[in-house]
């Protein structure tokens, strides 16, 4: 079993997953970046300054300070229970962007595949004729010409 485990664990396929895996954590950090440090800001200006990750709804007011709270920072240091409407409306658009990009890839990488099907699928092309073939075309189109 231990043989097998070992066989399994050195394919090539588990290298790949794993490269895909610290790629895609990698890549999931930067959307979140994108979303909250660049996308959002935007918006929320447009929208008057609100500031997305400071959209919630307190549930109940903290034990150590009463509402309402400036931020969600502060209403989660003060204990309060939040529903975080704007960290899940930044959650969102980031997962947007990843599918999305997902697709992308997914969807290059059939078209690619789909191609090398075809090439692989189609005729071959006919040889080259021979000097000889070559030869008695030429007859053959001086005969026709005479005639």
């Amino acid at each position: 079993m231990l043989e097998e485990f070992r066989e399994f664990a050195v394919k090539g396929n588990m290298l790949d997953m794993a490269v895909g895996i610290i790629v895609g954590a990698a890549f999931g950090t930067v959307v979140q970046s994108l979303v909250k440090d660049v996308i959002m800001p935007p918006i929320g200006l447009l929208l008057g300054g609100v500031d997305f990750t400071n959209i919630f709804l307190t549930v109940r007011a903290g034990a150590e300070v009463a509402g309402p709270y400036a931020t969600l920072a502060a209403a989660q240091e003060a204990g309060a229970v939040t529903v975080n409407l704007g960290v899940f409306a930044n959650a969102v658009v980031s997962f947007l962007i990843v599918s999305f990009s997902v697709f992308l890839v997914v969807r290059n990488f059939n078209r690619l595949r789909r191609a090398e099907k075809e090439a692989a699928q189609a005729p071959p092309a006919p040889p080259e004729p021979s000097a000889e073939e070559k030869l008695l075309g030429e007859i053959r189109d001086l005969l026709k010409a005479r005639a």
